[in-house]
Order: C-alpha cells, then structure tokens, then sequence
C-alpha cells in the first residue's frame, strides 16, 4: 500500500473536481477536464521515465534526479542502491587487486585455466617455471605450450588427487612438481613448485646412506675376513699374526675416524646457531698448524708459514682449529712428496683470510662445486688410500659457514689448489701487543 496511495490520492482528487465540475457546469465541461488533468498526469509520467532512463544510460555516475513524490522516492531509493552497489563493486575489485598482488608475489607458478583447459591468468613466476606470458599466452591452450606427454596425460586425466614431476620446459635444470586443483565453475587452477633443491637434497640423502654403508661394510669385511682366517688357523706364525693385526688395526682406525668426523657433523648441524665468541691468537695458531703440517709430513714435504697480518679472530677456537687442521691435513695428503705447503693468514678487500696452498696434483673446475659435500671424492681410490674419510671439507664448510665465513677452492690440475676460510671483517680483533692474552690454550 505504500506505493499506490500517492497515485490513488491523486487520481481521487482529479475525480472529485471532475464531479463537481459536473455538478456546478454539466457533463462536457467535467469530461473536459478529466481528459486534459488525466493527459498531464500521463506527460509527468512520461517525463519522468525519460528522466530516469537518460540517468541511467549515463551508468549512475552522476546525482539522481530530484522531484517530489512517488518519482522523488523511486530516484532516492535508486540513487541508495547504486552508491550500495558501487561501493560493493569498490570492495570487490579492491579485493581482487589484492589477490592478484598476493598471487604475483608468489613463488611458485599459478595458471588459471578454463574448461577447455585454455589460459585465463599467470603469475609472474609461471614464466621463470613454465616460460609462460600472461599477455602473450592469454587464450592458447596450454598443452600446446607444454608439450610432454607426461604432462598431457596428467591434465586429461583430471585426478585432482595425483602429483606429477617433470623437467622444465623452460630450464631443463629445473625439476617441477605439478598439481592440478578445481576453481569455481569448470575451471582448475595448475599449481607448480620449483622442487629441484627438494630432489637435489633428497639425491644427497640416498648418497649420503649408500656411501656411509660403503666406507662402513669394508673395513668390516676386511676385519671379519681375518678374524675367520685366524679362527681358522691352527698355529699361525708370529708373522702372519703381526701382518694381520696390523691390517686390521688400520681398518678399525680407518672405522674410528669416519665416525668421529659423523659425530663432529652432527654435532655442528645440531648445534645452536650462535658459536663461543673467543678470542683466537691467530699468528700463534698458524704457528701450531705448521708444526701440525710438519708432523703429518715427515718431511716429505717443504712447510711454509706466512703471517702477513697479526690480527686475532672472534670465534671459537675448538672449531677454527678443527677446520684449519682439516685443511691442513688434505694437503699434506694430497700433495705427492718433494711438494710445498704454504699457510698463509693476511688481510685483502677488508676481509680476513687463513690459506693452504699446495703443489699437488690439483682438481678439475667440474669438481670443485660438489667438493664440500659428504664423501663426495674426486678419485675414489686415493682417497682412501690417503686415508680421508670424505667428510673433511663437509666439517669445514659447517664450521665456517657459523662464522659467517666461505669457503673459496681455487685449483689448476697439475699445478695444485688454493683454499681459503673467507673471515667477515665484524670477526677481526685488532692486535693487543703483549697487553692481551688468547684466554684458551692453544696445546692440542
């Protein structure tokens, strides 16, 4: 009822003068009137509704027009009803520049596909992944774009269930873990993950247990062949019992030390991040690992100390010490006798650095980016014939990187190599003359 009141109000008041013009002039006059007040009514109408349509072909974009009664109410609820809406859709597309943004910022690769499986969207990273262009692409289907046939099979099977793995086809060095998951109406969104530092890590893992059996099951062999071959002799020769205690003496050595350095790496990796800020006497460390290169050499080899900066170092000296001795170590075992050591402890480009340089055979530039992982050795047979365990520079590495330090391998075959513990300068302490003391012991 509160819409037709208005109209029935007026068309009462138009009846009622019709009526009396009736009463007061006759018919013809009333009917007169009648027609021409009925015709304005139906013009206001008219009017009105052209109004109305003229605003609303400008979008609503400006005011409402004002008027009074049943017109004045319908543009007034109107006008409400746009700003309503116009601030919704505000909301709406605030809303989803913010999805956008948060998609693009992303990592991993988003593509929105439609139901024939053709590319509405993607984000930024879908073109370092998939080496996709959301302008460029927009439209095409994206097994024409990605073409293995691994893939394909995947998308047509539609099992939102399922991960598939694949090389991209945009870096073949990358590995990519692909999922498809269902959005709004017929439409799928293709989720893809770089996983190649996954796999990497995961290849790592399966070396790391297949060698540690490896270095484990020989020795053990060795040691159980010859404790059958004494059971089963029945007076063995003073000889052959020293010659086999002896070998079995190395292997069970051999054994001791690949499980120490385990435990040295897994006590590093378990460690808390933060090291024992000591203050290291670098000049007479380098003096203690001299005479530790000299020990281990026997003179096999010409040792050579260079201390060009008298610096100390803010860390810990147990495991400073422990990485230097491994560097120190290869390269004595490394570097064929008549060969020359030469540790070095100076300052360059602001940093500190400890370096073992050797004349040995030296290591091709393929290796030297896998040289720090476990067990992992350039030539197998040497270095176990060196007695290496395979987890020397692995220890460094750890060591090193909880001082915040690198390491850096330079080497030319047959020539030798360079490594260097690349110290922060935040980790140098001035020298203190005779004034200040190394708190710890540097005797090993």
């Amino acid at each position: 009822m509160g819409f037709w009141w208005r109209p029935l109000v007026t068309l009462s008041v138009i009846a009622l003068i019709a009526l009396m013009l009736w009463a007061g002039g006759g018919a013809a006059l009333a009917l007169k009137f009648a027609v021409i007040a009925l015709l304005a009514y139906l013009a206001r109408q008219l009017w009105q509704e052209k109004r109305l349509a003229r605003w609303l072909e400008q979008g609503g974009d400006r005011p409402a027009p004002s008027d009074i009664g049943v017109w004045g109410d319908i543009f007034y609820r109107l006008e409400k009803l746009q700003k309503r809406q116009s601030q919704s859709q505000s909301e709406l597309v605030t809303a989803l520049g913010r999805f956008q943004h948060a998609a693009e910022a992303v990592p991993d690769g988003i593509v929105i596909l439609n139901e024939q499986d053709r590319i509405e969207w993607c984000n930024p990273a879908s073109r370092r992944l998939l080496g996709l262009d959301a302008a460029r692409d927009r439209g095409q289907y994206i097994h024409y774009l990605m073409r293995q046939s691994d893939f394909v099979d995947f998308l047509n099977a539609r099992d939102y269930s399922k991960q598939l793995n694949i090389s991209s086809p945009a870096n073949r060095d990358l590995r990519l873990m692909v999922q498809l998951v269902p959005f709004g109406a017929e439409q799928k969104l293709l989720m893809v993950r770089d996983i190649t530092e996954l796999e990497r890590v995961d290849a790592m893992r399966r070396d790391f247990v297949a060698n540690v059996s490896h270095e484990l099951r020989t020795p053990l062999t060795v040691v159980g062949g010859f404790v059958e071959t004494l059971n089963d002799l029945d007076k063995p020769a003073d000889a052959d019992l020293k010659h086999y205690f002896g070998i079995m003496l190395n292997h069970t050595r051999r054994m001791q030390r690949l499980l120490d350095d385990l435990l040295t790496l897994s006590r590093l990796e378990s460690s808390p991040a933060t090291v024992a800020e000591e203050q290291v006497h670098m000049p007479e460390l380098m003096r203690e690992l001299a005479r530790e290169a000299e020990s281990l050499s026997r003179g096999r080899h010409a040792i050579r100390l260079q201390i060009d900066a008298q610096d100390w170092l803010s860390g810990s000296l147990q495991e400073l010490q422990s990485a230097f001795s491994n560097l120190v170590s290869n390269a004595v075992r490394y570097t064929p006798e008549g060969g020359e050591i030469t540790l070095r402890w100076f300052e360059q480009n602001g940093h500190a650095v400890f370096a073992v340089t050797d004349t040995g055979e030296g290591i091709a530039s393929e290796h030297l980016s896998r040289l720090t992982e476990r067990f992992y050795r350039v030539d197998r047979s040497r270095s176990r014939e060196s007695g290496g365990t395979g987890l020397g520079l692995a220890i460094v590495k750890h060591i090193l990187t909880r001082h915040q330090a690198r390491l850096d391998i330079q080497s030319t075959p047959g020539k030798g190599s360079t490594f260097s513990a690349i110290f922060p300068a935040e980790r140098l302490i001035p020298a203190q003359g005779g004034e200040q003391q190394p708190r710890l012991s540097l005797v090993k």
